[in-house]
C-alpha cells in the first residue's frame, strides 16, 4: 500500500518560518547577552542549529546549542543534556523540537529544566499539531495544523532541501 504525501511547507516556507521565530526569539531575550537554545535529539537540535545559525547573524545575542536526550518511548527514563546545568542556571532557555504532537516529549523536556531555576523559559515548535494531552504549548511555532490522530507529520531539515509533509 502507497502512503500519500502532502506538502505542508516547502523549503523556501520553512526558512522563513525558521527566521520569524528566531526574529522572536531575539525580541524575547534583546535584553540578554545569551540564550541557551536547548534542541530535542534529533530534529529539534536540528531546528535549533538552524535557529542559532539565523539568531547569530539577526542579533548580538550568544545563542549557545544545548542536545536534550530524551526516550521518546519511555520519557520516564533520565533526560540528559549535553552541557551541565550550570551553564545554563539563571539564563534564557529556549526548549525546540520540530513537532509538537501529544506533548509528552515537551513536556517532560520542561520537567527536566524545572530543576534549575532559569532566567526565562519557552518553548519552540516548527508544527504545533493540536493533539496536546498536556498542558503544554509552544511559545514559537511555524505553523499549527489541525490533522486527525491516523495522520503523520515528517519533518526534513536535512540534506538541500527542507520539507514538512503530511502522511
Amino acid at each position: 500500500m502507497t502512503t500519500l504525501k502532502n506538502r505542508i511547507l516547502s523549503h523556501d516556507e520553512i526558512t522563513h518560518k525558521i527566521r520569524r521565530i528566531a526574529y522572536q526569539i531575539y525580541e524575547v531575550n534583546s535584553n540578554e547577552t545569551e540564550v541557551i537554545l536547548a534542541g530535542i535529539d534529533s530534529n529539534g537540535y536540528i531546528l535549533a542549529k538552524k535557529l542559532k545559525s539565523v539568531l547569530s547573524k539577526i542579533s548580538p545575542l550568544e545563542p549557545i546549542l544545548c542536545k536534550v536526550i530524551i526516550d521518546k518511548k519511555n520519557p520516564l527514563e533520565t533526560i540528559r543534556t549535553s552541557i551541565p546545568k550550570e551553564e545554563y542556571k539563571n539564563k534564557s532557555v529556549i526548549l525546540i523540537d520540530d513537532v509538537l504532537n501529544s506533548g509528552t516529549t515537551l513536556i517532560y523536556g520542561v520537567k527536566h529544566f524545572l530543576d534549575v531555576p532559569l532566567k526565562n523559559f519557552k518553548t519552540a515548535v516548527l508544527v504545533n499539531r493540536n493533539h496536546k494531552k498536556y498542558p503544554v504549548k509552544a511559545d514559537f511555532k511555524g505553523i499549527s495544523l489541525s490533522t486527525s490522530l491516523k495522520e503523520h507529520v515528517e519533518v526534513i531539515l536535512e540534506g538541500k532541501k527542507y520539507e514538512v509533509n503530511l502522511k
